[in-house]
């Protein structure tokens, strides 16, 4: 499995690993993430271990990609993931983000999404990147806008689960 690491004018993004659990526990408990993305069920530092090594690690050792640590490149602090995903209720592989509340708003998400998706169309061959959200996300629907997203579609991944955006970006044409 080879190691992503990428670089931008202000950030390092590079593969998940168990040792970042005690980022993972606060970022996952924050309650934007909660509200918008759902409570993974991660309630210590093991659980947050499990869930690294459950989902971005198995993504990555199935897929060759998955959600990335973003960190300041200057101090290297912890300050948000970003990253491709293969969700089995979704065709295309979809952007996925988070960042700590003090990181918000500032650029930091666009600036890895950017990162994030020149690399899954020059080393990864993808053409068309998905990227799912709740209605009441505006502030990531904004976002997705800004990166060239357009909507699609309502899509909903389970019965009885909430309805969400589908917003789809053709790489090619960016």
């Amino acid at each position: 499995m080879q190691t992503l690491s990428l670089e931008t004018s202000r950030l390092r993004i590079r593969q998940l690993e168990v040792d970042d659990a005690g980022f993972i526990y606060r970022l996952v408990n924050d309650p934007q993430w909660l509200r918008f993305i759902g409570d993974k069920g991660v309630s210590n530092l093991d659980d947050a271990r499990d869930y690294i090594e459950t989902g971005p690690l198995e993504m990555y050792r199935k897929n060759g990609f998955g959600l990335n640590l973003v960190a300041l490149k200057d101090s290297n602090e912890a300050i948000g993931i970003c990253g491709i995903l293969q969700r089995e209720t979704l065709a295309e592989a979809d952007l996925g983000f988070a960042f700590m509340p003090d990181y918000r708003g500032r650029g930091f998400a666009f600036e890895a999404s950017q990162a994030v998706l020149e690399h899954g169309l020059e080393n990864l061959g993808l053409e068309r990147v998905a990227a799912i959200l709740s209605p009441q996300n505006t502030a990531s629907e904004k976002l997705l806008r800004k990166l060239g997203f357009n909507f699609e579609r309502n899509f909903q991944a389970q019965v009885d689960t909430e309805i969400l955006d589908l917003y789809i970006i053709d790489l090619k044409k960016r």
